[in-house]
């Protein structure tokens, strides 16, 4: 899908979070019966740090069986700020029918694009002269987050993934994490940036080759990832203190 038009290269500020589970359970009692509080959190962090684009890499929901309610005040939260908001659905709230995902409040909202629902696998935001890929957990079986990478169509191009990293691939092991992705996977895509979910500590992982970090969860890590693409074709990324 594309997005607005072309414009002078500036630079472009990214938010990443990820792993925020908002439900009318667990998290809702940990922030005084609010479930969606964590992910107020991380908007209004990205809106401080003045991002242009928030990447949410993720298990936003615990799971798919909410009830309106939760739904609905999700999508109002997000209608509230007035960045966009690139979502990747992960193993928790895959994109089957009938997900928080494809609610209608989700499907109206012009400044939320759900890879695998109103966005198949990608976004570009022709003002920035940059592209989104990702692929959504469609169903709860495994799969690989980072197989057949996107060829780069636009000057800037951030993938984003939800599942487990590990540098090699054991091949042979019977017991072992799924969606899995390798060092090999990460080089592979050539991106700017590599926006990961599944963890709940941030850190950054591969061989250096491409920049790629786990957010880690707001409430565990307490931070989002900043990512600067500066116009001199630097990518810089830092962590910043979540705002409560």
């Amino acid at each position: 899908m594309s997005n607005s038009s072309s414009s002078k290269p500036r630079d472009i500020i990214l938010a990443h979070s990820s792993d925020i589970h908002i439900d009318d359970g667990y998290t809702a009692r940990a922030n005084e019966g609010d479930g969606t509080k964590p992910l107020q959190d991380v908007l209004k962090t990205a809106e401080n740090v003045k991002a242009d684009v928030v990447l949410l890499a993720g298990d936003i929901f615990e799971h798919n069986r909410l009830d309106n309610k939760i739904i609905e005040k999700t999508a109002n939260v997000i209608a509230t700020f007035s960045m966009a908001v690139v979502v990747l659905p992960g193993n928790h709230d895959p994109a089957i029918s009938g997900s928080p995902w494809h609610h209608r409040s989700m499907i109206k909202n012009d400044k939320l694009f759900i890879l695998g629902v109103t966005d198949k696998t990608a976004v570009l935001f022709k003002e920035f002269d940059l592209e989104i890929w990702g692929k959504a957990h469609r169903d709860y079986e495994d799969m690989k987050p980072l197989s057949n990478p996107r060829r780069r169509k636009s000057r800037w191009q951030v993938a984003m993934a939800h599942g487990h990293y590990e540098p090699v691939i054991a091949g042979n092991s019977m017991f072992r994490p799924s969606w899995l992705f390798s060092d090999k996977d990460i080089s592979a895509t050539k991106a700017d940036y590599v926006a990961l979910g599944h963890w709940n500590r941030a850190e950054k992982v591969g061989d250096g080759s491409v920049l790629a970090y786990y957010s880690g969860s707001p409430d565990y890590a307490q931070t989002a990832n900043i990512v600067r693409l500066s116009k001199n074709g630097r990518v810089r990324v830092r962590r910043q203190k979540i705002l409560t």
